[in-house]
Parts: C-alpha cells; structure tokens; sequence
C-alpha cells in the first residue's frame, strides 16, 4: 500500500512527465479557464495566456515546455493563420486591397519610425540593433481573431484590411530576417536575393496554380468522402507551410495562403468550413495560447530599474506605433470609431513573428538579455490589450451592422422548404438551401416528403421519415436546423401547396425531374403545377457537381425581370450564393436590369460584382453556351404566366437548357410574385413554341416507353 502511494506521489511530480497526465491538464484548462473568466468578464484569450503563466516554467512548473508542446503550440499558430484566410471574405479582400496595402504601409513604418530613435537613442543601442527591434515591433499576430470569428463581423471590412495588412506586414518583416539570418550565415549577401526570389516565385507558383487544381479534383472525385476532406485539407495546410518554410518564408505565410488558395472550395456554411473551425477552436489554437503565456517570465520586472526601462520603452512604443497606425487608417478611408478600435486590437498583439525576429537577433548576439526579457513582458501586455481591444470593438461593430440587411428581409424574414423524394439529391439540395439561407436567420430549414394517399401509405410514411432522418445528419455537420415533415395527400403537389401556407414557406428548392411517365405528359410535371399553385419563391436545382467546386454564376434574365415585385429578393439570394460559393457573376440580359441590379447592390453594401453581358440574348442557347464552361453554374430567372417579365420562350427554355447544357449545374428561379403583378396575356404563342412543346411530348413519351 505504502508503495502505491509513493508510485502516486512520483507520477504528480512537477513537471508532470506523463504525457496523458499533460494533455488531460491542458485539456481542463482549456475547458474550465474560459468559463471562469468570463465571469471576471475576461476574454477568454487571456485566461488562456494567464493559464499558461501559472503552469507553465517561469510559474508553478506543472508543464515543461517540450517538444510536445511546441507542437501542438506551432499547429495551433499555423491553424490561426489558415482560418484567417479561410475565413477571409475574398470579395471584401480583392475590394479592399489597396486599403490593405496602404494599412499594411502604416503598421511597417510607423512602429519602425517610432521605435528605432528609442532604441538609438533613448536605450543607448547600436544601429543593427536597434534597426531588427524597430522591425520586430512592427509584426504583430492574429491573437484576437478567434474573438472576432465568434462574433461573426470576420467579413467586416475593417477586419479585412486588417488581415490583409497583417501578411502584408509581416511578409516584410519576416523576408527582412530571412535576409539578416543569410546573411550572418554566409557572412554576405551575394547570390541571397537571387536564392530568395527564385525560391519565393516556385513557392507562390506552387500554391496559386498546382494546389487549387488538385483540391478542386479530390473534392469531384471524393464527393461522399467526408472525413477525407478534412484531413486533406489538413495536409495541404501544414504542406504548403513547409513549403514556405523551405522557400525562406516562415511558415505562418504558407498557412495563411493555403486559406486563401482553399477559401473558394470551402464555403463558410458547409460542413467541412464547420468541422475546421470546431476542431481549431476546440484544441489546436487554444494550445498555442497557453504556450504563448508559457514563455511569460514577470520575474523580469524584478531585474533591475534597467530591465523595467527597456520593457516599458518596448511596451509603450509598440502599441504606440499601432495606435497610431489604426488611427491614421480609420480616418483615411473613414472607419467608424468601433472600426478602427477594432483594427488597432487585431494588429496590437505581439507574440509568434515578434519572438522570432528577437530569438533570432538573440541568437546571433545582436539582442542582449535585457530586449529579451522586455520582449517577454511586451508579449504579455499586447496580448491583453489586444483581447480586451477586440472584445470591446468587436461587440460595438456589431451592433453597428445589425441592421444593414436589406428591408424586405427584416420585414418577411426566409423561411425555406425543401421537398424531397430521391435520396440520391438529398445532399445537394440542403446544401443548396443553407447556402441560400440568410444569415442570423432563426427559422431552420424544412425537409419535406409528400406520401400518397393509397394502401402502401404507412410503411411509405416511415420510409420517408428513415430518409428525411439523413438530411438531419447532413445538416448538424454544417451547424444548421432542419425540421422534418412527413404528410399524406392526394397528390404531391397539393401536399407542398398546404405546407407552404401554413409553415408561412417564403422559399421552395426542388429537385429537377429525372424520368418523365404518361402522368407527367398529360397533367405536368410536379414543379410546374407547384410553380402554378403557389406565389413564393421557387428554385428548380439540377446539379452535375458538388457546389464548392463552380467557377462561375451565369445569371440569364427575361426583359423587365426588374419590374417584378420579387427582383430585389431574388437578386439578394443568388448574389448571397455567388458570395459564399465565391463565383464570379455574369448578367445576361437587358441594360436596364443590370442597371437595376448593380444599384441594389450598391445600395445595400452586397460586394458582389456583376459583368454584364447584356449583348447577348437569352434565347440564343448556342450563343451562350459557347462562353460558359463544364464547371460554371447557370441560372435561368423564369417568370409565372401573367406577371410582367413572361414570354412563352420562358416555358420551354429549362428543357432546351437541361438537354443542351448537359454538363452544366442549372437553377430555375421562378420570383415571388404579389397579386397585382398580374397583367392580361394578349401575347400569341409561336409556332416554333407549340412545334417545341409538341416535340418535347414526343420525347417524353418515347423515353417513356424505350426500354
């Protein structure tokens, strides 16, 4: 007995040994250190750093600082930086480039100005010295970006100049110590440059052209494959990370690019984007946070009044410069105060490229011990600062924006229908829908399956409910809702019709019909008499390939589509899909719609930009054909016969579309229409219309009976 006490004593010394002794610690810690600051109304970072103190060397020496631990630590430094770009809004991000650049110029030179005459002359360094400390304070480090993803403004666009400034900055900094690090390693810089650029251009040629292609194929290929799309994603993370590494670059820039390279495969309301940001948020960048505050000594500011001087002078100097920096920026493009608070908490906080650049001048015996240890308590400082910037910002940028929806979404808020029948589409009409959904919407989605009203109803009522059970699945991966509905009727039509009035439907998405049988011949097909019976939204889905892997978003429109009551509401729905697919959009149709669409789209802050194409017709298929490619996605705006926009080609154009862009994913919107949108037909239908129509019966009544 006295043994197993004592054998209990030794596995509890400090430092605990046991690796699953230290991972069961630092998971409680991650657990519990959140949930009790936040009482304190602490951000949740800090307790993370704050945790990290007390455990780790320099406080109760619970956990050495292993190569375990720096593992994990320089994973989660990588995974902050792959959301960052994943996260990043690419349209707000190509926009706001130049912003970017011209916040990335201030936050370089600022810090540097300010830093190297306190270093020069206020602390007495020499010039290379004071030149890499000057540089070190303008690095900064995404610390507070988890806060900013939680409060869902990551797409702001004061967040994307500031992002977009980071890598900017950082670059430079980061090519500036590969450089010094050359050159004290070869004693010079000859053939450096030469090394550096060639590397760095084999680096981006990789990562911009080799790596989008190669996801791109493994998501066609793996569709149903779930779990591997995570771990590829992952291992073209950390790959594209050591490439950079091995390009002269430090690592955080690759993973940076890999986000940036995958954001137009990922979309930020699927299952994948779900799953990368549960599994960073959960473990990874929460591990680099405790590490962070385990490089923490405060014992420093107990070295001496000379130890105090350098930190403090370190300190002010590197949030002074980005003070500064975020002030000059706020008023240059015209921020709002919250905004340019909340550029100042994301670019204030110093910690990985700072500890870099300073280990680095340490090493080489440029930075003495006092720099170190001021850098220690800077890391400290920034890191709190920052956390508490963010969090205090980031809530007023929120409420600053929640009402910039535009109107008729506040005032008849989505509620979207999904009826369906073949399991085989299942998948790609959720998808379809929560991409479609707007976002803070409460309302969750509804999956519908009709059942007729015969013998076989009952066992048909559980099958369909087995069936609409995986829709459940398949949405919780994406964090979203789904209501399931099973019900008998007559037909399936009158089934949706009912649904729709009384769960107040305002959008149905459906299935394009495969097969056509004698019933479909005589009476229509299901959607026609449910785009007939109803006045809602409806979108008619047929999709040859997964959503994130379309390049494009061809938008063919009717003459005065812009006249209909529903133009504004469709627009915001499919300029929603373009944004979170990343599709670059093209118009067909006329003058006064595109006109019509790039002013609602300005007026409503939607950063979505639309080419137009408003030579061509929407009749001539082959036309338009011959510019869209097997990977674009093309939307036809019909019209319900009756409303202002309707032409008898708008009948038989989805069939000719279907059979003559075979290769191509097709969506059918019928608008929501209002009762006086209703105008008197006068309009004869052409020969060719009833020739086509008479064709399209033979067809279907040939396919009907071909074996």
């Amino acid at each position: 007995m006295v043994e197993f006490w004592h054998q209990l004593l030794r596995e509890f010394q400090t430092p605990f040994q046991d690796s699953v002794l230290v991972f069961s610690v630092i998971l409680f810690i991650i657990l519990l250190a959140p949930v009790l600051l936040k009482r304190l109304r602490i951000p949740g970072i800090i307790g993370l750093i704050i945790s990290g103190i007390i455990i780790g060397p320099h406080g109760l020496f619970l956990i050495e600082k292993n190569a375990a631990v720096d593992l994990f630590s320089t994973i989660g430094l990588l995974y902050i930086m792959f959301i960052a770009g994943l996260e990043l809004d690419l349209g707000e991000f190509k926009k706001y480039r130049h912003k970017s650049l011209g916040f990335g110029l201030l936050t370089f030179l600022f810090p540097i100005a300010l830093g190297f005459p306190v270093c020069y002359y206020l602390l007495g360094y020499g010039f290379n010295t004071s030149l890499l400390t000057a540089s070190m304070f303008a690095t900064h480090t995404l610390i507070a970006y988890p806060i900013v993803s939680r409060l869902g403004i990551a797409k702001n666009e004061a967040v994307a100049v500031a992002v977009g400034g980071t890598i900017l900055t950082d670059t430079a900094v980061l090519i500036i110590l590969a450089v010094i690090a050359g050159v004290e390693a070869e004693g010079g810089v000859n053939g450096l440059w030469a090394r550096l650029a060639i590397s760095i251009l084999i680096f981006i040629l990789v990562v911009a052209f080799v790596i989008p292609r190669i996801a791109a194929w493994f998501f066609k290929r793996l569709e149903d494959e779930k779990n591997s799309h995570f771990i590829f994603v992952l291992s073209v993370v950390f790959f594209c990370a050591f490439l950079a590494e091995l390009s002269g670059l430090e690592p955080i820039i690759g993973a940076f690019a890999a986000g940036l390279m995958l954001n137009p495969l990922i979309p930020h309301t699927s299952g994948l984007m779900n799953r990368l940001e549960f599994v960073g948020n959960s473990l990874f960048i929460p591990f680099f946070l405790i590490s962070v505050g385990m490089l923490i000594d405060i014992r420093v500011l107990t070295n001496g009044f000379g130890a105090l001087l350098v930190a403090a002078a370190l300190t002010a100097v590197a949030l002074g410069g980005k003070w500064i920096a975020a002030y000059i920026t706020g008023l240059w493009f015209r921020y709002s105060r919250s905004q340019s608070r909340l550029i100042f908490g994301l670019s204030s906080a110093h910690a990985a490229a700072t500890l870099a650049v300073i280990l680095v001048g340490y090493n080489i015996g440029i930075i003495d011990d006092n720099i170190l240890n001021g850098t220690i308590v800077l890391i400290l400082v920034t890191c709190l600062v920052a956390s508490f910037v963010t969090e205090e910002a980031g809530k007023h940028v929120v409420l600053e924006t929640d009402g910039e929806e535009p109107a008729e979404m506040r005032e008849n808020p989505q509620r979207i229908l999904v009826p369906i029948s073949n399991p085989v589409t299942m998948e790609r009409l959720i998808d379809f829908a929560i991409t479609l959904k707007e976002p803070k919407n409460a309302f969750p989605i509804v999956a519908l399956t009709v059942v007729p009203d015969d013998d076989k109803a009952r066992a048909k009522l559980v099958q369909a409910r087995k069936m609409l059970e995986k829709a459940i699945t398949h949405a919780a991966a994406a964090d979203q809702e789904i209501d399931i509905t099973t019900t008998i009727d007559q037909n399936v039509t009158t089934g949706i019709q009912r649904v729709v009035k009384e769960l107040f439907i305002t959008d149905v998405v459906m299935g394009w019909p495969g097969k056509t049988n004698i019933a479909d011949i005589i009476f229509g097909k299901t959607f026609d008499s449910v785009v007939n019976q109803t006045t809602q939204h409806v979108f008619i889905t047929r999709f040859t390939l997964p959503l994130n892997v379309h390049n494009r978003l061809h938008i063919l429109c009717p003459h005065l589509a812009e006249k209909e009551s529903g133009f504004h509401a469709w627009v915001a729905r499919l300029m929603r899909v373009a944004a979170r697919l990343n599709l670059r959009t093209m118009l067909y149709g006329s003058e006064e719609t595109y006109r019509a669409m790039t002013e609602y789209l300005a007026k409503n802050k939607i950063n979505v930009s639309v080419e137009s194409r408003t030579s061509y017709e929407i009749s001539d298929l082959i036309r338009i054909r011959a510019s869209v490619s097997p990977d674009d996605m093309v939307a036809l705006i019909c019209a319900r016969k009756g409303s202002i926009s309707y032409t008898p080609l708008l009948d038989i154009l989805p069939k000719k579309m279907v059979r003559q862009m075979s290769d191509n994913s097709l969506v059918f919107v019928y608008p929501e229409i209002a009762p006086d949108d209703f105008i008197p037909s006068y309009t004869q239908e052409p020969a060719g219309g009833f020739l086509e129509r008479g064709m399209d019966i033979l067809r279907s009544a040939r396919s009907i009976f071909k074996k």
